[in-house]
């Protein structure tokens, strides 16, 4: 009786560990992805102001035409990049967040 105690009690601290170093590396590429979307937010602040300077600056029609569409095609870019960049590191956390628990699956699936 006293042994499956024990045992239960082992298993229990097993999963809580497992657990906690799972959420960990959750939080921690969280805190990756905020700092990520901070930094491209101030950039893309930055780029906006300047096609608004290049844009105020224009002299004719077209130039101005010229620095939106500029800007457009820059953001646009910008933005597809951003968001590639940020799946791949949601895919990373769900790596990372999957790997406490692979040795007791495989023990489950035998």
């Amino acid at each position: 009786m006293m042994n499956s105690f024990e045992e239960f009690q082992k298993l229990n601290k097993d999963n809580m560990d497992m657990a906690m170093e799972s959420f960990g590396s959750m939080s921690k590429g969280f805190q990756a992805i905020a700092a990520e979307v901070a930094d491209y937010q101030k950039k893309s602040f930055e780029e906006g102001t300047a096609a608004v300077e290049k844009l105020v600056a224009s002299k004719s029609l077209d130039k101005a035409f010229e620095a939106q569409a500029e800007y457009v095609k820059n953001s646009y870019e910008g933005f597809v990049g951003e968001m590639t960049k940020i799946g791949e590191m949601v895919s990373d956390i769900s790596k990372d967040a999957y790997k406490p628990y692979e040795g007791v699956l495989g023990k489950v699936a035998k």
